[in-house]
């Protein structure tokens, strides 16, 4: 794991307190981790889409990657964001559950999608019954950049942080 850079470690901090280990694991490389900690601030934090939409979407990448380090760092974040433990507990069985509106349906739709590298035109109609351009490219950005990270947390063989090696539910 890698020692901050002065600059990058105050940033880093702000904002999120002590970095995880994806961000040790990120900082071996300074200037690509500035970059990232932006973007990745960016949506979660400047985004008009509801946060509790792109944890359930964050949460159905984590699954599909089979990515046990993303599934556990945002089961917290779904929980605060709103997300019931009952959408956690179906999050597979999505298309049957009476837990997800006809948005989160949509949003889901995209992201296994994006995931598939494969919108189709029909899942893009129907995204589009439920979201403006804006939303469209911020729900596509946050499927992407989640399956992106999925894909460094499985090549840094990034380790559990502490405070979630106890998490629950375990992916399925």
């Amino acid at each position: 794991m890698a020692e901050f850079e002065p600059g990058l470690k105050k940033r880093l901090e702000a904002l999120w307190g002590e970095p995880v280990n994806l961000y040790r694991a990120l900082g071996n490389h300074a200037a690509l981790t500035a970059a990232w900690t932006e973007f990745a601030n960016s949506i979660r934090h400047d985004s008009c889409t509801p946060r509790k939409l792109r944890e359930i979407m964050i949460l159905r990448t984590a699954h599909i990657a089979r990515s046990k380090y993303e599934w556990a760092q945002h089961l917290k974040m779904a929980r605060k964001a709103g997300v019931s433990e009952a959408q956690i507990n179906e999050l597979e069985l999505w298309r049957e559950s009476k837990h997800f509106d006809a948005r989160e349906r949509a949003a889901l739709a995209l992201t296994e999608a994006v995931m598939a590298s494969n919108v189709t035109d029909e899942t893009y109609a129907e995204a589009a019954k439920h979201f403006g351009h804006a939303e469209y490219v911020e729900l596509c950005l946050t499927a992407a950049f989640y399956a992106m990270v999925s894909r460094m947390l499985d090549a840094m063989r990034v380790e559990f942080d502490p405070d979630i090696r106890d998490h629950s539910p375990r992916l399925p």
